[in-house]
């Protein structure tokens, strides 16, 4: 009994070894892959702020952590999220019909909304209206979906339910049309839109079908395809969103991001998000950095054991 009772005791302890020394592993691991990053930050003339998330493994890296980076379009990601899960609760439906007014159709900004239905005057699905402001990043859709839940506050309390204060959303696509200081009310950090990226990828916020949905439309996204897609391999499955600010008088780029989640060729998963702010070049260079450090994540988890 007691011989067995210390070879019990021996795998136990050689178990905990083994996982112990994993774990060491996997940290040093990781850190090679920050410290690559860290030389592409470094080298930009740029405010880069990074995370990166094993999805299985939930190993992460943050740079720039605490720094609070003007999402732009990227907040049409968590936009969708608190439709849906007002969906969820049976407060609104993917099928029902939101009538636009000439009023909805944003001018002088991105919509193919406005484009197709100037005028107004139309029935559209929400699940349309919703499919284009987060696939095609649609400026009047985004402010629909607002005027529908309510304004931007039930979206900003929805949000701090789930990852905290780290994501700030006050103001919406025509506010920030018409004021360039304005966008940088709405605000991210990388740790919080990586925390918003892993609930979502794990299920926990929304139901089968509107966590599909989403997926989906991410998936289909057609903004940004030099970015965290540009120099992945054709084909890769990417769920993402991106914000784009574009250049002020000066020549200031505010914000270039792009935030998704890439599948592996092995069927796993990593999240990343990338926020590219206060850089003077334009913007093939700053889609750049977000690529390279797309790329670089992707070799270090394909030649990861």
């Amino acid at each position: 009994m007691k011989d067995q009772q210390a070879c019990r005791t021996s795998w136990c302890i050689i178990f905990i070894m083994v996982i112990f020394l994993h774990s060491l592993d996997s940290f040093a691991q990781i850190g090679l892959l920050r410290e690559k990053i860290e030389k592409i930050v470094v080298r930009e003339d740029a405010t880069v702020g990074v995370g990166i998330m094993n999805l299985e493994t939930g190993d992460t890296i943050i740079i720039n952590g605490k720094k609070r980076f003007p999402m732009q379009s990227v907040y049409k990601f968590p936009l969708a999220l608190a439709v849906l899960n007002q969906i969820d609760q049976g407060k609104l439906s993917l099928d029902q019909k939101i009538h636009l007014k000439k009023a909805d159709m944003l001018p002088n900004t991105w919509s193919p909304l406005s484009k197709k239905y100037p005028d107004g005057d139309v029935d559209i699905a929400l699940s349309e209206i919703l499919s284009l402001t987060v696939s095609q990043s649609d400026n009047s859709g985004c402010d629909i979906l607002f005027r529908l839940l309510g304004g931007t506050h039930p979206v900003n309390s929805y949000i701090h339910e789930l990852v905290g204060d780290g994501i700030a959303i006050v103001s919406t696509e025509e506010e920030m049309h018409r004021d360039w200081d304005v966008q940088f009310k709405n605000w991210s950090t990388p740790g919080a839109m990586l925390q918003l990226l892993d609930i979502f990828y794990n299920g926990k916020m929304l139901s089968h079908e509107s966590t599909g949905f989403l997926w989906n439309v991410l998936t289909e996204t057609t903004t940004g395809p030099r970015r965290i897609k540009g120099l992945l391999p054709s084909g890769t499955k990417v769920a993402h969103k991106t914000g784009s600010s574009g250049s002020n008088k000066d020549g200031l780029t505010a914000a270039n991001n792009d935030v998704g989640i890439v599948t592996l060729p092995n069927g796993k998963h990593f999240a990343i998000v990338v926020f590219v702010s206060n850089s003077t070049k334009d913007e093939k260079v700053t889609d750049n950095i977000i690529a390279e450090i797309s790329k670089t994540t992707w070799n270090f988890f394909i030649s990861s054991k």
